[in-house]
């Protein structure tokens, strides 16, 4: 073998060995570019900012997805405050306008005339007949609040005869009601004789009543009634 052919001989060799350094090298450097990529994980993950940020637009979305019920909630609460409101105002308008156009008004005087009778039955009493002179329905007061001669107070009411409604009386129509006089034994106390009897209304109005002739004897034991819608009824007390 000649020099020559061993010189190209260990040439060949080298360059094969430096081919190998070469190759080792470049995938040498093909971990190492891929080294970065865990470290770019890395950065990721130690940036919270992203994940927060998915982690709070699917929050969005959801609060998104409830923010219709939400406002429906809401809306019904608003609609049922409104309602509420409604409620109140037309419990408030019907609580504060007591006249019904369906119902009668109170009776007056001036609407009113007032008769009185002896009663043939029981004795020392008398009979009171109210007819309505007027041109519309009313309704009485409970019980005549009689005030005979120059008496102080009213005679107290028996309330066993009280009716279950107030006694209404259309044009034309009549109420009765019976008044207790004195005892009939001669047991009662201050009793004097008179010829004037006044029944006042709820409007302040007074209605005059003509007693019999000679005029009425009353005691401690006078009594009235309530007003009744039949004259039988008023004697029965």
């Amino acid at each position: 073998m000649s020099a020559r052919t061993t010189r190209t001989r260990l040439f060949a060799a080298t360059t094969v060995a430096l081919a190998a350094l070469s190759l080792t090298a470049c995938e040498g450097d093909g971990v190492d570019s891929g080294a970065p990529a865990p470290a770019a994980n890395t950065s990721v993950a130690g940036n919270t900012n992203q994940p927060s940020a998915k982690g709070g637009s699917g929050d969005a979305k959801e609060d998104t997805a409830q923010a219709p019920d939400s406002g429906k909630g809401a809306g019904a609460g608003s609609a049922a405050g409104s309602g509420s409101a409604a409620g109140s105002g037309a419990g408030s308008g019907a609580g504060e306008d007591q006249s019904d156009p369906g119902l009668p008004g109170k009776c007056s005087a001036s609407d009113v005339r007032i008769t009185a009778a002896n009663a043939p039955r029981p004795i020392n009493h008398l009979l009171l007949t109210a007819t309505n002179t007027g041109s519309k329905t009313c309704a009485l007061p409970e019980y005549p609040a009689a005030r005979f001669g120059e008496a102080q107070s009213v005679p107290p009411v028996a309330e066993s005869s009280k009716p279950q409604s107030l006694t209404t009386l259309a044009p034309g129509e009549s109420g009765y009601a019976g008044v207790r006089l004195s005892s009939g034994d001669g047991s009662g106390e201050g009793g004097y004789d008179t010829q004037t009897l006044t029944i006042p209304f709820e409007d302040g109005s007074i209605a005059r009543v003509t007693l019999p002739s000679g005029g009425v004897f009353v005691d401690s034991a006078l009594t009235v009634t309530y007003w009744q819608t039949s004259a039988a009824n008023a004697l029965e007390y």
